[in-house]
């Protein structure tokens, strides 16, 4: 459990999250989703917060509907939650810590992308809002033939229109369920958060609590000398083949107590749909 797992690799391609990963927009999920449960009447238990983080919007629509016992009125509260989150985005946008240097340092070595569980129009915004769209080529969410998080389809997807395997590819993800769908792809994974629970942990290859981590930062701006002491060149050169995920996580450089090996491999079997 060594931080060899990014800081002595090169990636050839990186795939972003967006919500709570690039945007600070978790808190506009979490008071959109407030408003809709007080205008119903519904008073959720303790864990429904959790429960929805990186959960598909629809998927969280028809939950609080059948939280308040009205699984017939799923797609007016699907509705009514996207009509507010998009409101509250454009009364406060705002980037997470760390987002704008860590994607430019990036994006100088490595195409990009953003694989995301919202609508293809809220990601676009919600990038545009925060100066950040213009650095990623292909923005990826669910549709027809592509599931959502946490099955593997959106990161599929994307690092398949990067041009590169999955093996050679970084995803940048906040949340269990994008966490769960980047490993099933075969991407290696930055997990970002302040509190992140033992799955979690147990997921990421690396973990930090913001995206202006001082050692992930360095190793950003470092990466494309690394790559032209690999390659050879830098940005050229044919896919590399999938590496086998091993060991652990490693936040900002401190051992994680669980065998990550293991549960990864029953993450990546989950058959949980979100």
């Amino acid at each position: 459990m060594t931080s060899h797992r990014i800081f002595d690799w090169t990636p050839r391609a990186v795939v972003f999250d967006c919500d709570g990963t690039l945007v600070d927009s978790e808190r506009h999920w979490q008071q959109a989703r407030d408003i809709v449960l007080r205008d119903h009447a519904i008073e959720p238990g303790p864990e429904f917060t959790e429960s929805t983080k990186g959960l598909h919007y629809t998927e969280c629509g028809a939950l609080m509907a059948r939280l308040g016992g009205k699984p017939d009125r799923a797609e007016e509260m699907t509705l009514q939650l996207l009509a507010t989150f998009r409101a509250l985005v454009a009364q406060h946008p705002a980037a997470t810590r760390g987002a704008q240097t860590l994607v430019t340092a990036l994006g100088r070595g490595a195409p990009l992308a953003v694989a995301s569980n919202c609508p293809a129009d809220v990601v676009e915004f919600c990038l545009e809002s925060v100066g950040l769209r213009h650095h990623f080529r292909h923005v990826v969410v669910p549709e027809a033939g592509v599931r959502p998080k946490p099955q593997p389809d959106t990161y599929a997807e994307a690092v398949r229109r990067l041009g590169v395997d999955c093996g050679s590819a970084l995803a940048v993800e906040d949340s269990v369920n994008g966490l769960k769908a980047a490993v099933a792809a075969g991407l290696r994974v930055i997990g970002v958060g302040r509190r992140p629970g033992r799955e979690a942990l147990a997921l990421a290859d690396l973990w930090v609590d913001a995206l202006d981590d001082p050692k992930l930062t360095a190793w950003a701006e470092n990466r494309p000398s690394a790559l032209r002491e690999e390659t050879g060149t830098a940005r050229t050169g044919s896919a590399q083949p999938m590496v086998p995920r091993q060991g652990g996580p490693v936040r900002s450089g401190i051992r994680s107590a669980p065998d990550g090996s293991k549960l990864v491999g029953d993450a990546a079997r989950d058959p949980l749909f979100g």
